[in-house]
């Protein structure tokens, strides 16, 4: 693995750092391989139940592409006549679809900015838990590219289709506050609070029922594209699953005796 993407396995929670602060956690090819494979092997790992997605440094949480490198990549792409972006079939949607399709919850902590595909990928995690000082940044239009890593079809669900159509083509940093008013955050904290809250709030879900927030996340992916009436055969083959585990189980117990479950994620 790349040491500009970090994993730590605590208990059942998943930490994925981006580790390039110098650089303010952009995406070179080597950082995207790394994150990709990175967040593939926690999706797949039974012994995950949830990720926690940051990056290193206080300036950002990704800025996205790295520009630097990808100047480099035209100057190739002029040269040879390929295609200059293959990155996005390569990297970013396997990426995406590892961190919406997991069925695991997923946390992003950003700290600082989060801009293009940085943006994306916190738009992608279930939940966001930012900085005071943190903003997003779609950037997109604004080096003449549309959007990518999904967030045509994240960022529309997270704030409406008009205002999603608003940073997408008018980009701009939204920052902290009005990130929590658009339904961007989840939770707003002090910076230097940042990275224990958002550990505390995804340690909570890995201890949490998993398999029941894996079906929510199917359930809502697939009503997002599906008539009522698949929807409410999905939901009954996603009830019948959750039923069946052991983590139900559990659950009605420690109702029933008025304690806390302990829940195994399985």
């Amino acid at each position: 693995m790349s040491d500009s993407v970090l994993y730590e396995l605590d208990g059942g929670l998943a930490v994925i750092t981006i580790n390039r602060p110098e650089a303010m956690n952009a995406l070179d090819v080597a950082t995207k391989v790394a994150l990709r494979d990175t967040v593939a092997a926690a999706a797949a790992d039974p012994a995950v139940r949830a990720v926690l997605l940051t990056g290193a440094g206080e300036r950002a949480f990704c800025v996205g592409q790295d520009l630097n490198e990808h100047l480099t990549m035209l100057k190739q792409a002029d040269e040879t006549g390929e295609g200059a972006l293959r990155t996005v079939g390569e990297h970013y949607n396997p990426l995406v679809r590892a961190l919406t399709g997991m069925r695991k919850p997923t946390v992003a902590a950003v700290g600082g900015v989060a801009a293009g595909a940085g943006a994306s990928l916190a738009f992608a995690c279930d939940f966001r838990i930012i900085s005071e000082k943190a903003g997003f940044n779609t950037a997109f239009a604004g080096i003449g590219l549309t959007a990518d890593s999904g967030a045509s079809w994240t960022l529309p669900r997270l704030v409406g289709h008009a205002k999603a159509t608003e940073l997408l083509m008018l980009p701009r940093t939204v920052k902290a506050t009005e990130a929590m008013e658009l339904g961007l955050a989840t939770k707003v904290v002090a910076a230097e609070e940042l990275a224990a809250t958002a550990r505390v709030f995804a340690r909570e879900l890995a201890d949490g029922p998993t398999v029941a927030y894996g079906a929510i996340k199917e359930s809502l992916a697939y009503g997002a594209s599906h008539s009522l009436d698949e929807l409410l055969d999905k939901e009954d083959e996603l009830q019948t699953l959750a039923g069946d585990s052991e983590d139900h189980r559990i659950a009605v117990r420690a109702f029933i005796a008025k304690e806390k479950p302990r829940y195994l994620g399985r």
